[in-house]
């Protein structure tokens, strides 16, 4: 089994850098194991930072209903945020180069930034709160190593949960304080309004989402620490992304943040 999950990890891992996509690990492989995919997620983590490269926190996918149908799975996952991939936003605006990502996609989400550990076990919504130093307004550019995204669960949880990259608006600490639920976000696509969607659209509230990543860590023996970064979760649907494309994202009581692809 280890020989299997080193070769699979090995595959998604040159796949990133060629940017060539593979054929569905569900499909060529027969992998329908959750535990195993997470293993193959792990075996890949320990390649990029054994390079060098840093996780800044963590992801969490698949949490609203619209992405689960988009995609035809039925539960959440998580991977890394790396900082090889991290795009830091200049007055509201940040330029990302499509190139850098494979069959890149974009939505919104919360952010969290935490400044107590989250050891649990059994770590609930207000844990998630009480350790939250502030909230921003999150965007992930979705990608995925695995062809035409043609994804099971397992071939996504393998592929570091189809993360791409991500960037984020500033840091508020008011908006812990705030119904993280009923913050609305919209997202225009050259100008034309192309998704909205609530906080609640990630497991019923973003905190809840992020108390679920909390507790499915522990399985693993990991925990959220002072410092660690979480964006919790689409709220909106997946956009497609192309080079010259504009996305100008907001989030209630937020500055609006300009994405342009190059």
């Amino acid at each position: 089994m280890s020989d299997l999950i080193e070769r699979l990890a090995l595959r998604l891992d040159e796949a990133a850098r060629t940017h060539i996509p593979i054929p569905p690990l569900s499909e060529s492989e027969a992998l329908t194991s959750v535990d195993t995919a997470y293993a193959i997620q792990t075996h890949w983590t320990a390649l990029r930072t054994a390079r060098g490269e840093k996780v800044l926190g963590r992801k969490i996918g698949l949490t609203s209903k619209a992405i689960q149908q988009q995609l035809g799975v039925d539960q959440p996952d998580y991977g890394n945020l790396w900082d090889t991939t991290f795009y830091p936003a200049s007055d509201g605006k940040v330029q990302i180069p499509a190139g850098d990502f494979v069959q890149p996609r974009i939505e919104g989400e919360v952010a969290f930034l935490f400044d107590k550990p989250l050891r649990g076990p059994n770590v609930t919504m207000r844990d998630v709160l009480d350790a939250t130093e502030a909230c921003a307004l999150g965007v992930e550019i979705v990608a995925s190593r695995i062809a035409d995204w043609r994804i099971k669960l397992v071939d996504t949880i393998a592929d570091n949960a189809s993360y791409g990259g991500f960037t984020l608006g500033p840091w508020d600490r008011k908006l812990v304080r705030s119904d993280l639920g009923e913050l609305a976000m919209t997202i225009h696509h050259n100008g034309v309004l192309s998704a909205e969607g609530k906080g609640a659209a990630a497991l019923g509230h973003p905190a809840i989402s992020t108390a679920w990543l909390a507790n499915k860590l522990l399985e693993f023996g990991v925990s959220l620490e002072p410092g660690d970064i979480v964006i919790s979760g689409g709220i909106t649907k997946m956009l497609p992304v192309k080079a010259g494309d504009e996305f100008v994202f907001t989030l209630t009581g937020q500055p609006s943040l300009t994405i342009s692809f190059t």
